[in-house]
Order: C-alpha cells, then structure tokens, then sequence
C-alpha cells in the first residue's frame, strides 16, 4: 500500500468492480476517457481476471478513512528504456478539484521514480479537459504536444494533449526523503 497527504494506492479487489462498472456507466465520468459507456460487469470481470498477465499495474484510489473515490494505472512499463504511460480516473465526482487526483498522482509518481527507477513517465489527456490538464501540471508534468484529431468522439473529433515529468525534474520538487 502506498500512502499519501490524502489518498491511499491499494490492489484492486474484486468487490471494488461494482463501483468501477457504475463509474464507467456515468458519462460525466468517462467524457473525457478514452473508454466510455457502456460497461457491463461481465467486460470488468475480464479486465480484472486478465490484470496479472498484463503489462502494468493498477491501484485502487482510497481516501485515508478508506472510501474508494478512483483508480490510477500504469501501461507499457519499458524498463530497458526506464518509461512508462500512466492514467487516472477519479470517479466519485463529490472528490473532484479537491486535492485527491493530485495526491494520487503524486504517490504513484514517486513509485514510479524512487521505487521503480523510471526515467520518463507519460500520459496523454483530453484537450477539453481543463481540470486534468491543470491537476496534471501541479504535480509537474509538462506539455510536449499535441495529437490533432487524435480520437473521434461524441461526433467530433478530439485533440489529445501530450504531458510528460522526467526523474530530474521530479527529483528537483521532490527530494528523496521529503
């Protein structure tokens, strides 16, 4: 279990599907995700069965008095090259622009670079979404590009922004042992 200001990082449990499956059911959740409705909790029982054969890891998103409020991955660990891509979704909307997903991030992020000894850590994100982007920037990610029409959603096509924080920069804000 890793353990921040606000939030806890634990192995998702079975029993916590139901909870993703209503998340991943509510638009105003997934409307700027890159999965959307619907969900059933057959494909969540899949997804959850297939997580230890699949590269990367997922933790379940915890306040400290134990209320599940979200998830974080991370995809395509490449540890010769020392990278890997993250996401996040924080699904109780009552947590949102409080401090939780920032939090989060900040714990696994820290993982990432004292535990894991990555290099580079990546995330793509909707360029709608103002909220992610400025949460993702507050913990020290940086924009490198932008991924024009990248997905067509919603009748539209969408632009995804590329962020990334690399070990030095992450190292700089955050000295090991602070």
């Amino acid at each position: 279990m890793l353990e921040g200001k606000l939030v806890r990082l634990r192995a998702p449990e079975r029993s916590d599907l139901p909870t993703f499956v209503r998340w991943f059911n509510d638009y105003k959740v997934t409307e700027f995700l890159l999965r959307g409705p619907p969900l059933s909790m057959e494909q969540e029982e899949r997804w959850y069965d297939g997580l230890m054969t699949r590269e990367g890891k997922v933790f379940s998103i915890d306040t400290l008095d134990g209320k599940l409020i979200g998830n974080v991955g991370i995809q395509h660990i490449d540890f010769s090259d020392r990278k890997a891509d993250i996401g996040i979704v924080i699904g109780e909307k009552d947590f949102w622009c409080k401090g939780y997903g920032a939090d989060a991030l900040a714990v696994l992020l820290g993982y990432l670079f004292d535990e894991l000894n990555m290099e580079r850590v990546s995330l793509f994100a909707d360029s709608r979404n103002k909220r992610a982007l400025a949460c993702y920037k507050k913990v020290g990610f940086r924009k490198e590009g932008v991924m024009r029409h990248d997905r067509w959603k919603d009748g539209v096509y969408i632009d995804d922004v590329m962020m990334a924080v690399l070990s030095s920069e992450w190292r700089e804000a955050h000295p090991l042992g602070n």
